[in-house]
């Protein structure tokens, strides 16, 4: 697909949702495997599914509705993303990105992005959140390579920081006073579908990554060329010890995503309410 078949794509969709929505959402939660539990917490939803959106993939990763909702959360107008695109799925990054380009134009300020994410800072424990405070692109691919679109963002964006510091000073307060555990650290991001061998786990440990999955990334960039302020929470679904690698399923995971996301919904609701 070139570049004016997509920039028309994503204003054919952002037209559309601007004629079904009561009012413009200034907040994007984008739900990661096991994470929708934060749809319930939404007053007043209004759901429509990304096969009803002119030119919007469609999700079939496992634990992933397919689905925005709007409504309210905390007297703020917000939208969900309930089931994103992966990569791994087969999408070019311009599709996995697409939301979050719709999200921009329709005049959203700040992404939540959430994830189920391996540990592999050997201090981690499963089911406890990780606010992410950087990542590092390991997927072979960049949502950005191509013509660059002027409005929509510079052609060479800043990544210095790529995670907001004072939404991340504000999860860590809001989480200390919920009395919720969590950590900080590295996100790295990976194609997949494949989980780690026991070596890229040794890697990742060495370049300073704490915790490792296969999305996000994308998403955090476009978001950041396009002018977002963004925060991230990883749910620790597993720890990688290379020394010790045990075999590893998806329902495993989504397991412990269900744990350690009951704990982010929470503090992202408050997050939200003090935003």
């Amino acid at each position: 697909m070139d570049i004016k078949e997509y920039v028309e794509r994503v204003n054919k969709a952002v037209e559309y949702l601007k004629n079904k929505i009561p009012e413009i959402p200034k907040i994007a939660i984008v739900l990661g495997s096991g994470l929708g539990g934060i749809a319930e917490a939404i007053e007043d939803p209004m759901t429509i599914s990304y096969k009803d959106i002119p030119g919007f993939p469609v999700s079939t990763a496992p634990g992933h509705k397919g689905e925005l909702v709007f409504g309210k959360l905390h007297d703020k107008f917000v939208v969900l993303m309930n089931g994103r695109f992966h990569y791994y799925e087969g999408y070019s990054m311009k599709e996995v990105t697409f939301p979050i380009r719709i999200f921009q134009l329709l005049g959203v300020e700040i992404l939540i992005v959430t994830n189920a994410a391996g540990g592999t800072n050997k201090d981690f424990e499963v089911g406890v959140p990780m606010i992410i405070t950087d990542h590092i692109n390991l997927m072979g691919d960049n949502p950005l390579l191509g013509p660059n679109v002027d409005e929509w963002g510079p052609r060479f964006p800043d990544m210095s920081e790529a995670y907001d510091k004072d939404l991340i000073k504000l999860a860590k307060t809001v989480a200390k006073e919920l009395g919720i555990k969590v950590y900080e650290g590295v996100y790295v991001g990976l194609a997949g579908p494949n989980f780690e061998t026991a070596a890229e786990y040794r890697m990742i440990r060495k370049i300073g990554g704490d915790a490792v999955g296969m999305s996000t990334v994308p998403e955090v960039i476009v978001a950041k060329h396009g002018g977002l302020k963004v925060l991230g929470f990883s749910a620790i679904t597993d720890i990688g010890d290379p020394d010790n690698l045990k075999p590893l399923t998806a329902e495993e995971v989504l397991e412990n995503a269900d744990r350690a996301g009951k704990a982010m919904a929470k503090i992202i609701s408050e997050v939200v309410r003090r935003l």
